[in-house]
């Protein structure tokens, strides 16, 4: 088909300038920092490392043919192979900074520059742990949480009872996006629904359960939620999300092939039905306003904590210690995931959208150049699927996946932003109705 011809200096020129940009983009974004810039601070926001599922097994067993794969812990703990995986990207993180300038290549000296801070779930305190056996090995580096039961506003905002949220308007913000119809969430992703169904039913390689219930059978909804999350959002998707969700962590536990997906999971397929898991968290957790929810007290207490850096004085609601160069949050996707919301950045990583894995961590790194001053980098990391289920070490060879992100708010072309401009930024993002102090 031939375009009329009024048209084609329209697209000749866009051509052309797409092509002018591309190899500009390219090289600005392999740009390091300026020669004189020094690495002052790195603040890493992981979710825990590989765990066993949240749900219970009977409730999981409705919706497969078969019964899941038993694990070797409790649900919700960091596996044996959880931690090792930790540990091995704490090996990494070390080496890195140091070839920045952060850290000494070996030894103790500067663990005590160091803060771990973690929610108060066996996963994460034992993933803080597991990162610190692998940067300082034979070293003391305490993880600091909040006793059991208590919940931790930095890391469970409504749960610490941070905030009064508006149900009613969180339930219309993701009904403007979908149309307000959560049918067409279904309908959407029918493809991906459809892969992950017949995942369920062993791939047609184990014995038909009649009583099982497909993911097609759940009846779509969205209403106002009357506790934490703030709406009650069921249907095909959502429960595709956690159940693809839990293949993925079959896949990257190294679980044997016959026990990963009934036998009929690759790592191609898991990519293409975590798109279910994914698109169920950008509908409820990435929309702005639930985001801003339960982002804005990380968001306030991160920004305090880089300021303090800048200033080189305390900084009231800072985490860490003046003098701190590290400073690691370990939570949940949760938190990756409406933060990430709250600022409007996404990132590609291992084949995958905004998905954020065991693992996965956003990076925020303060640099300081004497003549540009402080500058600030964001970037998303992650171990790949099969670095996960083979627990490879990470080497320059074999490196984790990693994107720079560009911050819509304040990012230049190299993705950098001035202090100011960052500051600025993550104060746009935070919600002071959901910010509090830290006991």
């Amino acid at each position: 088909m031939s375009l009329p011809v009024r048209q084609r200096p329209i697209l000749l020129s866009l051509s052309a300038l797409l092509l002018s940009i591309a190899p500009i983009a390219q090289w600005s974004f392999a740009q390091a920092p300026a020669r004189d810039a020094k690495l002052e601070l790195v603040i890493v926001l992981t979710r825990h490392g590989v765990r066993s599922p949240l749900t219970a097994q009977a409730d999981l067993d409705k919706y497969s043919a078969a019964p899941w794969p038993k694990w070797e812990v409790a649900p919700g703990l960091l596996t044996t192979h959880g931690y090792q995986l930790m540990k091995l990207f704490g090996a990494w993180d070390r080496a890195e900074f140091s070839a920045n300038g952060l850290f000494a290549p070996t030894g103790c000296a500067d663990s005590t520059h160091v803060t771990i801070l973690a929610d108060i779930d066996q996963r994460t305190r034992e993933t803080g742990k597991a990162l610190a056996e692998g940067m300082f090995p034979n070293c003391i580096i305490e993880v600091h949480s909040r006793p059991d039961g208590v919940p931790d506003p930095l890391f469970s905002p409504r749960k610490a009872g941070v905030g009064h949220p508006d149900p009613t308007l969180a339930a219309a913000a993701i009904a403007g996006r979908i149309g307000g119809d959560p049918g067409k969430l279904t309908e959407t992703y029918r493809p991906q629904l459809a892969a992950l169904d017949r995942i369920l039913t062993g791939c047609g390689r184990v014995p038909s359960n009649p009583k099982r219930t497909s993911i097609f059978d759940i009846p779509a909804s969205l209403k106002p939620g009357s506790g934490d999350p703030p709406v009650a959002a069921h249907g095909p998707l959502v429960t595709a999300s956690t159940l693809a969700g839990n293949l993925l962590l079959e896949y990257t536990q190294g679980m044997s092939a016959a026990d990963t997906g009934w036998g009929c999971l690759d790592a191609a397929t898991l990519r293409f039905v975590m798109q279910a898991n994914i698109a169920a968290w950008s509908y409820q957790d990435r929309t702005p306003i639930i985001a801003r929810i339960y982002a804005s007290n990380l968001l306030d207490h991160i920004r305090r904590t880089m300021e303090q850096s800048v200033t080189g004085k305390p900084v009231s609601g800072a985490l860490g210690k003046p003098g701190d160069r590290l400073v690691i949050l370990v939570g949940h996707d949760t938190n990756i995931v409406t933060l990430a919301g709250a600022l409007g950045i996404d990132w590609i990583a291992d084949g995958r959208v905004d998905d954020s894995p065991p693992g996965g961590a956003l990076v925020f790194e303060l640099w300081r150049s004497p003549k540009s001053g402080p500058i600030v980098r964001v970037a998303f990391t992650a171990q790949t699927l099969e670095q996960m289920r083979k627990a490879e070490p990470l080497t320059p060879a074999n490196p984790p996946a990693e994107a720079p992100i560009f911050i819509p708010a304040c990012s230049r072309p190299d993705l950098s932003c001035t202090w100011d401009s960052f500051s600025a930024a993550m104060r746009q993002a935070t919600d002071p109705a959901y910010v509090t102090a830290l006991p």
